[in-house]
C-alpha cells in the first residue's frame, strides 16, 4: 500500500470514527434536551405527546388557587393571549406571585392541564426569562422600561 493510500484509509476511518461519535452524543442528548413553549404555542399543539417540556409565561391574575393539603397549587400561565392551567405539587419558590413571569417543567396531561414537577421564578424586579420575554414581544404584549411596545 502506497504512503497517499495509507493516509487516505486513515483519514477516512478518523471521519468514520468522529461521525460515530456525533451520532451517539446526539442521541444521547435526544432524551435530556427540554424545549421551551408558549401558551399559544401548546394550544396550537406543538409540544410533542408524552414528553417533558417548559412552559412559560406570566401567572394570570386571579388565577392561583391552592388546596387544603398545602402542597397543591392551581394557576394558569398566559401570554395575553392564551391561558393553560397548570397544577403543581410542591412548594413554590418566594418569589412566585400573580402577574410574574415564570417558567415551569412538566408534561401536558389528556384533559388540556400541564402538571407542573418545576416552577422557576424571576429573581429580580427587573428580570424576565428569555423564553417568557421572546413569547410576549412575538404576542405583542411586551412593554420594555420606557413603557413602548
Amino acid at each position: 500500500m502506497t504512503r497517499k493510500r495509507r493516509r487516505m484509509v486513515l483519514v477516512l476511518a478518523g471521519l468514520t470514527a468522529l461521525s460515530a461519535a456525533v451520532a451517539l452524543v446526539l442521541y444521547g442528548l435526544k432524551e435530556t434536551v427540554t424545549f421551551f413553549y408558549s401558551p399559544s404555542e401548546v394550544q396550537a399543539g406543538a409540544p410533542p405527546q408524552g414528553r417533558a417540556f417548559r412552559l412559560g409565561g406570566l401567572v394570570e391574575e386571579g388565577s392561583v388557587k391552592k388546596q387544603g393539603d398545602g402542597l397543591t397549587v392551581e394557576f394558569s400561565i398566559t401570554d395575553m393571549a392564551v391561558s393553560v392551567p397548570v397544577t403543581y405539587r410542591g412548594i413554590l419558590p418566594d418569589l412566585f406571585r400573580e402577574g410574574q413571569g415564570v417558567i415551569t417543567e412538566g408534561d401536558l396531561g389528556t384533559d388540556g392541564t400541564f402538571v407542573a414537577r418545576e416552577v422557576l421564578a424571576k429573581h429580580d424586579e427587573t428580570y424576565m426569562p428569555r423564553e417568557v420575554a421572546d413569547a410576549l414581544k412575538e404576542s405583542g404584549v411586551w412593554r420594555d422600561e420606557e413603557g413602548s411596545k
